[in-house]
């Protein structure tokens, strides 16, 4: 148990590391079941994979991905949402079948069932090989906030205000951010093989501290990992400062 981290000089040459982990689980399962995530900090890792097909002719032709989290409340298109998100900086540059490409569905009439309905779509792939994930400022893995408790699972869940500001970025307005979305909970994610944590730059350093040395604590969702057998933190220097040597 415990969490192992290894430190990058920079977001790029982190980026390169995931991406080498990915391109070894793929080599070495080509069927194997992707858990991915969303957002600036993964960006270059799809780039990378997406130049290794082109490249390289890493395959994607067996795998089967799940997203961690969509938003509830874009119309279908919306170019902030992570459907269009995955198809633009990695699905189309890839030889994989769209058919095992798998997100939330958030345009369903009862949200709760599809919810449920994702969670059981994530156990029948046999599980997930390798869940890639981000960290936020305040600790979320997923959308999963502070308060998410371990054992949740895929659910509708609200953002947190932190989240929310964060996220202004990408809209025009910070009025534009959904307040809400679909999530894989905490034990959803726990649930996969190996786990890798990307984390660059140093407003992330506090969370990545105390993910990493504080106590396990709804407080900080992403501390729940400390309970996992295969957990690798991907870093750059400026996220590291908080850490023990």
């Amino acid at each position: 148990m415990g969490i192992h981290w290894t430190v990058y000089p920079n977001h790029h040459e982190a980026s390169l590391a995931v991406a080498d982990t990915i391109s070894a689980v793929l080599i070495e399962k080509p069927a194997c079941v992707l858990g991915l995530a969303t957002g600036s900090t993964p960006l270059e890792v799809y780039a990378e994979l997406a130049r290794r097909h082109r490249e390289e002719a890493l395959d994607f032709g067996k795998a089967t991905t799940v997203n961690l989290d969509e938003y509830i409340g874009l119309p279908p298109g919306h170019p902030q949402s992570y459907v269009h998100y995955m198809h633009d900086h990695l699905f189309r540059h890839i030889n994989i079948d769209r058919d095992r490409t798998h997100l939330p569905n958030v345009h369903a009439a009862d949200l709760s069932e599809s919810a449920n309905d994702f969670e059981r779509l994530v156990e029948s792939t046999g599980g997930v090989d390798l869940q890639l994930l981000g960290i936020g400022t305040n600790g979320h893995i997923g959308f999963n906030e502070p308060g998410a408790e371990e054992d949740s699972v895929t659910r509708v869940v609200d953002l947190a205000p932190g989240t929310i500001h964060s996220n202004s970025r990408f809209f025009e307005s910070e009025s534009d951010v959904p307040r809400r979305a679909i999530t894989m909970g905490i034990a959803t994610i726990l649930r996969a093989r190996k786990i890798v944590l990307l984390a660059t730059g140093d407003s992330k350093a506090e969370a990545v501290a105390q993910a990493i040395h504080g106590p396990i604590s709804r407080d900080n969702p992403a501390s729940f990992l400390q309970t996992h057998a295969n957990v690798h933190f991907v870093l750059d220097s400026a996220a590291a400062v908080g850490l023990a040597n």
